[in-house]
């Protein structure tokens, strides 16, 4: 792996980190956002292995369609939660009208998107042996 793509896939890690300890001290929304996070830089690091500059988005369909465009199996990552997780990405950020993102994600929210956010990472770091 080229030192680029690793740099992306270290802060995914990061983030992901940093999510968990968000939801273990009850900050939800902002373990959503930093889950989601780590998911897309997850797969903008395996977008930029393949050669390939990634889009400026929070949609990580797009990123994983993008991967199968490119050959790579992600019949795992279609399975995945990603739309929710995608969405969080800016409601966990900014007020919807009169309500604050803290009131508008649980423990169950921040579980799941950690979840899903974990199961990209694996499933990014498992196409290291697709991509040699």
């Amino acid at each position: 792996m080229n030192s680029r793509p690793e740099a992306w896939l270290k802060q995914a890690h990061n983030d992901l980190a940093l999510a968990r300890l968000a939801k273990d001290n009850g900050f939800m929304a902002q373990a959503c956002y930093h889950a989601s996070q780590a998911a897309k830089q997850a797969l903008k690091g395996a977008l930029l292995e393949l050669g390939i500059e990634p889009p400026h988005t929070h949609v990580l369909n797009d990123l994983v369609q993008q991967l199968e465009n490119e050959g790579l199996k992600v019949a795992t990552l279609n399975a995945l939660p990603l739309r929710g997780l995608s969405r969080m990405a800016i409601q966990s950020r900014y007020p919807v009208d009169t309500t604050p993102p803290a009131d508008l994600f649980d423990l169950a929210d921040a579980e799941q998107a950690i979840k899903t956010a974990k199961a990209v990472l694996d499933v990014v770091a498992g196409f290291d042996d697709e991509v040699e």
